[in-house]
């Protein structure tokens, strides 16, 4: 697998599986009838952020990254990332690999810590990975998730030095 900067023509590949994960409702805080345009624009990264996809052996998109300081001014030293793996390439490490790149990524510019604002509770892949992957719970927002099954849920924030 190899991971690399996002291009115009990546969207084409993104969009399908992000559609699908944001219409499940159940690890975003995005819309669930977010449009393209809008998904797109919130996706693709302009500097300071940086957006990246990860490619199999043939070229095909297998999941995606972006990540960006996580607030402005005065805490501008902290990064944050979000990240999508298409379902049918699932359990193969590509969350993992995204994870690592973006932790690289994150201390070659100098950033102090990231921090995911809101990681849903019972996503439990992700907790775990990011567990895995040094990050702690810094707290939970009760009941700050709507989940469409599993009805109102924690939000966690996830914290990792670097």
């Amino acid at each position: 697998m190899e991971i690399r900067e996002v291009t115009a023509a990546d969207w084409a590949a993104i969009w399908p599986f992000q559609q699908k994960i944001v219409a499940a409702g159940e690890t975003y805080t995005y819309p669930r009838d977010l449009d393209e345009d809008r998904a797109r624009e919130m996706w693709m990264l302009r500097a300071p952020g940086h957006t990246v996809v990860a490619v199999d052996e043939t070229g095909a998109v297998l999941g995606t990254a972006k990540m960006n300081p996580n607030h402005m001014g005065g805490a501008s030293h902290i990064a944050s990332a979000s990240f999508m793996v298409a379902p049918e390439h699932g359990g193969r490490g590509v969350g993992r690999a995204l994870g690592e790149y973006a932790l690289r990524w994150a201390r070659a510019e100098g950033y102090r810590a990231m921090q995911f604002n809101a990681v849903v509770e019972t996503n439990t892949r992700a907790v775990a990975l990011w567990r895995s992957l040094g990050f702690e719970v810094l707290g939970t927002l009760p009941e700050g998730f709507l989940h469409p099954e599993k009805g109102y849920v924690g939000l966690h924030i996830m914290h990792r030095k670097l």
